[in-house]
């Protein structure tokens, strides 16, 4: 699960960023809200946690064109503002949940939970390819109508490889949606993947593409 988290607070970046980790979440840390934006135009997160109070540019004008940009990714607010009008003005720009600082890291977990949990049970369309069935609501696989065991990178994986038959994806932007910026990755960690997937379903499922990445081919 890969969450970016966006707080210029130098020691409340750090502690949530610890705090999450210990969860199990990839957390990627940014300080103000022009790289953030930039990197959400650019990049595959779960979830976001957004302060509103940041420099070079606001977590309200952040969050405005995420959502003008038809950008979906849950998002959950943090801010020392606690008036009636901030947090209306947080959930009308898009926010998906709203908490106040100071705050207890429990129950920041609990919400970002429950986004992830809405985040899942929202509609989406199960990818079907050749007898390889995937649901991206309850992260199930399926091949010639029996289950197959993934992990959560070769799930996500095989949906962003699968939801777009027919185009090369490129190294950089598989790792990107697997991995967060501070993760140590082997060189060859994406092929081993790539391997794990292909016997667990058929060789002919991800054509490599020399000097370029990997693609499903379109039917």
């Amino acid at each position: 699960m890969r969450i970016l988290l966006v707080e210029d607070d130098q020691a409340l970046g750090e502690g949530i960023r610890a705090a999450l980790k210990s969860e199990g979440y990839t957390v990627d840390w940014l300080q103000d809200g022009a790289n953030a934006l930039h990197a959400l135009k650019s990049e595959i997160f779960e979830l976001v946690v957004l302060d509103l109070g940041l420099p070079r540019l606001d977590g309200l004008s952040v969050l405005k064109r995420l959502r003008a940009a038809s950008n979906p990714v849950p998002v959950l607010v943090l801010t020392a503002r606690d008036t009636t009008n901030d947090r209306i003005s947080g959930l009308d720009a898009g926010a998906d949940d709203y908490l106040v600082k100071p705050f207890d890291v429990a129950e920041l977990k609990a919400r970002l939970r429950a986004l992830l949990r809405r985040s899942l049970n929202r509609t989406q369309p199960v990818v079907a390819y050749r007898e390889v069935l995937l649901d991206p609501a309850t992260q199930q696989v399926s091949y010639q109508g029996r289950p197959v065991s993934l992990s959560r990178k070769e799930f996500l994986l095989l949906h962003q490889l699968l939801a777009q038959p027919g185009r090369v994806l490129t190294r950089d932007r598989l790792q990107e949606a697997l991995y967060g910026w501070d993760d140590e990755v082997e060189s060859n960690a994406l092929e081993v993947h790539i391997h794990h997937l292909r016997k667990k379903f058929f060789p002919e499922l991800i054509r490599t593409v020399r000097g370029v990445g990997y693609l499903a081919e379109k039917i």
